[in-house]
């Protein structure tokens, strides 16, 4: 019987398909290997009034009734585990709803180890922020993360026959898709069912927010002004109630972890240059660029100033989802020469100018950026460089590897 010598757990933003992936695998591995599915949004009350784990116990803080329900239902994918030589599949969704979730997680895995026990598990979380916290604090070095992220356009283009001008615009999230027929009510979907609940339940639930109207006035002035380089000062100006930017700095980290926007810092040898550089503000899902616009999908596409916005912000938005830990995305500017993004891994660097058409086709930012830094490469995304369609369709990482 095989012994899991790490557990899997799979984050990422809200109505990336978590929930389905998992599903679907289980699914299709149950000639394999049994398994069981439960979400903590709907714990069972019952309880069977056998079950003891007094060791187990020891390593849980007591006093939460959620922790009393995972610890009953892992002991019974214990005793089915016990029960097959194949071994037992537990998942377990939206896991970080549960109080003190990593901290009981360790102590039942580190029980499961000692007695060799195969127990395979699965946990799925959405909110990112409280997922991180609970791996780096006590999972450390017992699980394999799967990170998932918004839709890619290939994702997009498979599942619901989205072609390049409609991924641009309406984004890669799975769940508006069949409400792009009716826009007005894409968009409601998009910030009401989407947008609202990520801040609500992943951030403002989570960390001590003093002034949440101005985290969303954040959201909302960074996704129109996705695409352009932009001083926190600048942004004070433009905020009600503010702060400072400090504050302005804390709030757009917590919208990057949850996938809604991010600030890109410029490219620098110098760490301490970099932190005190301007923000490129990027939206991580191009759908909320558009729907926070006012514009329909024929008016944004008529508008070549905001359509090429629009794209630069959907490329940003691919090489940061596409992206992995040892990554770094950045953008570069020197006096008036500027290069839309910079791709960092390690001391290699690739460096990515976007041509949508709405902008004068000038290279001079990659010509003097690679005179500056010698980079491993050099690319133009549109016109008569790279086809967008096909520079969406390679992960960012891809850019490093000999083609």
């Amino acid at each position: 019987r095989e012994v899991p010598e790490r557990l899997v757990i799979v984050t990422g933003p809200r109505q990336t398909g978590k929930t389905t992936l998992v599903g679907q695998v289980l699914d299709q591995m149950e000639m394999e290997r049994p398994s069981r599915f439960l979400a903590t949004d709907d714990p069972s009350p019952q309880r069977d009034p056998d079950w003891v784990a007094h060791a187990d116990h020891e390593a849980i803080r007591s006093g939460a009734a959620d922790t009393e329900w995972l610890v009953h239902e892992w002991n019974v994918a214990r005793k089915q585990a016990r029960g097959s030589e194949r071994g037992f599949v537990l998942a377990i969704d939206e896991v970080q709803k549960i109080e003190n979730w990593s901290e009981a997680v360790k102590g039942l895995w580190d029980a499961d180890r000692r007695k060799g026990l195969g127990l395979h598990v699965v946990l799925l979380g959405s909110a990112p922020l409280l997922m991180q916290q609970g791996m780096s604090e006590s999972l450390m070095g017992r699980y394999e993360e799967v990170r998932l992220a918004h839709w890619s356009l290939a994702e997009m283009s498979a599942a619901f026959g989205f072609d390049l001008q409609q991924f641009v615009y309406f984004g890669g999230y799975p769940g508006a898709a069949s409400r792009i027929g009716d826009q007005q009510r894409w968009r409601s979907y998009v910030l009401d069912a989407l947008v609202e609940p990520s801040i609500e339940k992943d951030i403002l639930a989570l960390q001590r927010i003093d002034k949440p109207a101005l985290l969303r006035q954040l959201l909302e002035l960074g996704a129109e002004l996705s695409g352009q380089i932009v001083s926190y000062n600048k942004m004070l100006g433009q905020l009600h109630d503010a702060g400072n930017t400090t504050t302005l700095a804390r709030y757009l980290q917590l919208l990057s972890a949850i996938g809604l926007l991010t600030g890109l810092p410029r490219h620098s040898p110098g760490v301490i240059s970099r932190k005190a550089s301007w923000p490129k503000l990027n939206v991580l899902n191009s759908a909320l660029m558009a729907a926070t616009s006012g514009y329909t999908f024929e008016q944004a596409q008529a508008d070549r100033t905001f359509w090429g916005r629009l794209v630069e912000s959907a490329v940003g938005a691919h090489l940061h989802n596409t992206g992995h830990p040892g990554l770094s995305l950045r953008y570069w500017r020197d006096s008036n020469r500027e290069v839309d993004f910079v791709l960092e891994m390690g001391r290699r660097v690739v460096a990515i100018e976007v041509k949508s058409g709405a902008r004068r086709p000038s290279t001079s930012g990659l010509r003097q950026f690679r005179e500056k830094f010698a980079p491993l490469d050099t690319l133009v995304v549109g016109a008569d460089g790279i086809p967008l369609q096909e520079f969406l369709s390679i992960p960012a990482g891809e850019w490093f590897e000999e083609r």
